[in-house]
């Protein structure tokens, strides 16, 4: 009996779970192309090693501008590293319009990890809808995870919404940030405070140790007043220096601690059973939306459904009506 052909991704698959660096830079490549053929083969890859995948801790970091984001990562993943951890940095940066060069500022903002072979650092597609970043750097994760990587740190880099997206990609949001920079609170957006499992402060060194300690107590003040997201976790505040290190171990016990209560409660199964839905859905829309883009003949009458639609010629209601039926939906 002739045996079934090899996969045409077998040799990818085969080279992640060698935990290959050379072969997961590759599978992410071909998970962030554009080309149907190659979006076709990740999605089959994705597929065979999602057995690989789901143990590893996923943290969420974002934080104000200057709150020391790529200072914190390269210092906990470094401290991470140092205690037998793989760790991989990804980033969500749906505004950006770099090309390939955005590797190497990505490594020149983590110098440490950069050279540290027990980790992987890799930047967010260039340019592009959130949802379609966020899709690609979903799927990055999980090629991470079943390359071996047990800590994924996935860093915010856009503004807006890309932090919702880091939220629904994680297990744990870490928000950062800054002492003595005037109304602390002001800073506080209170979306991003709702989504927080702590608030860490940093530079938290030399003079701005009080500054920091009392922007902390102010944190805490507005954290009092809001509902904890969780039963079993109330989202702590700490002081920390990235640059010396002082709390970066500390940081990373209350992810574990973290951790651990959410798994215990069951908590931490269902957030991720609801994140894996909500990929399902963003990926979809993203397709719908992307068809509207390509079809020629769907976009013509779109242009003329819009100028209807602006000059009160046609109900909204019914322009999108008519939209569904063209696609079928």
């Amino acid at each position: 009996m002739a045996r079934p052909a090899p996969s045409p991704h077998a040799d990818i698959a085969r080279g992640i779970r060698a935990g290959d660096r050379a072969t997961l830079a590759r599978a992410i490549t071909l998970i962030e192309s554009k080309r149907a053929d190659h979006r076709s083969s990740a999605h089959h890859l994705v597929q065979e090693l999602l057995p690989l995948t789901g143990k590893a801790v996923r943290v969420g970091i974002t934080g104000a501008p200057g709150a020391g984001k790529s200072t914190t990562i390269d210092a906990l993943g470094t401290y991470l590293t140092g205690k037998g951890h793989k760790v991989a940095v990804l980033a969500v940066d749906p505004s950006s319009t770099r090309t390939g060069g955005s590797i190497l500022g990505d490594k020149t903002r983590m110098a440490r990890l950069a050279m540290d072979e027990a980790a992987f650092v890799r930047p967010s597609p260039a340019s592009g809808t959130l949802g379609g970043v966020a899709a690609k750097t979903r799927e990055t994760m999980l090629i991470c995870e079943a390359a071996g990587y047990d800590v994924v740190l996935v860093e915010t880099v856009g503004i807006g919404q890309s932090e919702t997206a880091v939220a629904d990609m994680t297990d744990f949001f870490l928000v950062l940030m800054l002492p003595g920079a005037g109304d602390e609170l002001q800073g506080l957006k209170k979306g991003i405070v709702e989504l927080a499992d702590m608030i860490a402060v940093n530079k938290a060194d030399g003079d701005n140790i009080k500054r920091a300690t009392q922007a902390a107590a102010e944190y805490r003040a507005a954290l009092s007043i809001l509902m904890p997201h969780s039963a079993v976790w109330t989202p702590p505040v700490m002081t920390y220096s990235a640059l010396t290190g002082d709390g970066i171990g500390a940081l990373w016990e209350q992810i574990l601690v973290h951790r651990e209560k959410m798994t215990g409660a069951g908590e931490l199964a269902t957030r991720r059973r609801e994140q894996q839905v909500k990929w399902m859905w963003t990926m979809l829309e993203e397709r719908l939306t992307a068809r509207l883009r390509s079809d020629a003949s769907v976009k013509s009458k779109l242009k003329q459904m819009e100028s209807a639609v602006a000059a009160g010629k046609l109900a909204p209601s019914l322009a999108v009506e008519q939209i569904a039926q063209m696609l079928g939906v």
